[in-house]
């Protein structure tokens, strides 16, 4: 673990304030806000400027929340990210995805239509950082230019956040504990 949560005693006003897009007040404290966000918050600025954005992502977006997570499991477990997987399979599943979709995202195996060009367009995304013409008019028939713009930021917002995870080593809650 390269960077730790920061500990209860050193959270402040501006450290809790960084945390208002995602979490209520009485949540903003070192062991409601969880490992990642308890992380972030050593930098209350870029947090604060972050969590607008992802806030976006994750509450805000135009993309329906299946496609969302889809596009979330996909793009965080091709930067090998266990921790944003393990806190966003339940989310998915809340969001209609059953366990064998979640497993079939993974190794590209779904069934559906629009959840296999959602995981199509994450790969290319990550493997050529842009959608070829012939899947983003593919993605035109399911989304509206709102919904194919969100899908492109949900998918770089959530891989940066893998990038911090893994190089910042953030652990599972619990894991030394």
């Amino acid at each position: 673990m390269r960077l730790t949560p920061l500990p209860d005693g050193e959270w402040n006003d501006d450290t809790r304030a960084a945390l208002k897009a995602l979490l209520p007040p009485e949540r903003a404290n070192a062991r409601d806000a969880g490992n990642v966000l308890a992380t972030l918050v050593r930098h209350p600025d870029l947090t604060r400027a972050y969590l607008r954005f992802n806030a976006h992502l994750l509450v805000d977006s135009t993309l329906p929340a299946r496609a969302r997570e889809i596009a979330v499991l996909r793009i965080v477990q091709r930067c090998d990210c266990d921790y944003l997987w393990s806190h966003h399979e339940p989310i998915a599943r809340r969001a209609g995805l059953t366990p064998a979709d979640i497993d079939a995202i993974r190794d590209g195996g779904l069934t559906d239509e629009l959840d296999r060009l959602v995981v199509g367009a994450v790969d290319e995304l990550d493997e050529r950082s842009e959608i070829s013409d012939a899947t983003w008019a593919d993605l035109g028939r399911h989304f509206d230019d709102r919904q194919r713009m969100d899908l492109v930021f949900t998918v770089g917002g959530y891989g940066l956040l893998a990038m911090a995870v893994n190089t910042f080593g953030i652990e599972e809650e619990g894991a030394h504990g």
